[in-house]
């Protein structure tokens, strides 16, 4: 790992605190700031306050862990443990499964070519497609099935699995998507072949200067061959020619993270998730 610098880790931590207040309202609890989504949408999480210079306590833990229960939401925290290197022994003591994940940034010099990587050609998701709704939609499936499927191991699932996981898009969604798509501050792709459809999709998520990549799903049957690393240079591709200056994205595990090394990422930190322990049979 290569350590990143203070200001980078700072650059990275305003990035996670700005995504969820477009969408959401934040609560401030202790140390603690709980993100709540004023619409329909995935849940947000808690993570610890920018602002403040106080240590988070088992008992700021405790309190957001009663709120989020009380709103239905999972019990979820968030933090870049570089940051906050105290909070991973409070949060297990409280009772949470810890979850690091290798947190890393495309080297500011490399423009990846998605078509080193794969010849399935990967293209940028926009409202004026010919389908924007089926991309949308074919997008959030793929998504849906490969992540239930966790890792990089190939599987059988494929298309007729991905076609029976779409789900109807209500207008709000789709009009969300369009309005972020076109500002900016979304960018989606799909790799996809004429007989097939869609194999993998991507998306990233853009903040000012600093974006980052999530959602990257390939369908397990076409695992292994470059898809991934194929839709992560595409939306790299995109973001730097966008002007980007920070890239950043979590690795699930350090097999994912091997494919994300191909592409040009380096690991500067560690991403943790923590959640409630599964009980003890």
């Amino acid at each position: 790992m290569d350590p990143a610098p203070a200001a980078l880790i700072a650059r990275i931590e305003t990035f996670y605190d700005a995504v969820p207040r477009d969408v959401a309202r934040a609560e401030e609890h202790g140390g603690l700031v709980l993100f709540v989504r004023e619409d329909p949408g995935w849940p947000f999480y808690a993570r610890p306050a920018p602002a403040t210079t106080a240590p988070v306590s088992a008992d700021d833990i405790t309190t957001v862990r009663h709120r989020q229960r009380s709103l239905g939401l999972p019990e979820a925290f968030e933090w870049v443990h570089e940051q906050n290197p105290e909070l991973q022994t409070v949060a297990r003591a409280a009772g949470l499964r810890v979850r690091p994940a290798p947190l890393m940034v495309l080297d500011p010099d490399i423009r990846p070519d998605p078509a080193t990587f794969s010849d399935v050609p990967v293209r940028l998701v926009t409202p004026d497609t010919p389908d924007f709704v089926g991309d949308v939609a074919a997008r959030r499936a793929v998504a849906a099935v490969g992540f239930s499927a966790a890792g990089t191991a190939p599987g059988e699932a494929g298309p007729q699995t991905r076609d029976a996981a779409v789900t109807e898009l209500d207008v709000a969604a789709l009009e969300e998507e369009a309005a972020r798509i076109t500002d900016g501050r979304r960018i989606c792709v799909l790799a996809e072949t004429p007989t097939a459809g869609a194999l993998a999709s991507g998306m990233a998520i853009r903040v000012g200067s600093v974006a980052e990549i999530a959602g990257v799903s390939t369908l397990p049957v076409a695992r292994r061959q470059g898809l991934g690393a194929a839709v992560t240079a595409a939306l790299a591709r995109a973001l730097r020619d966008g002007g980007t200056e920070v890239i950043l994205l979590s690795a699930g595990s350090e097999e994912v993270a091997r494919v994300y090394r191909r592409v040009g990422f380096r690991q500067v930190g560690t991403a943790c998730l923590a959640e409630p322990a599964p009980p003890v049979p």
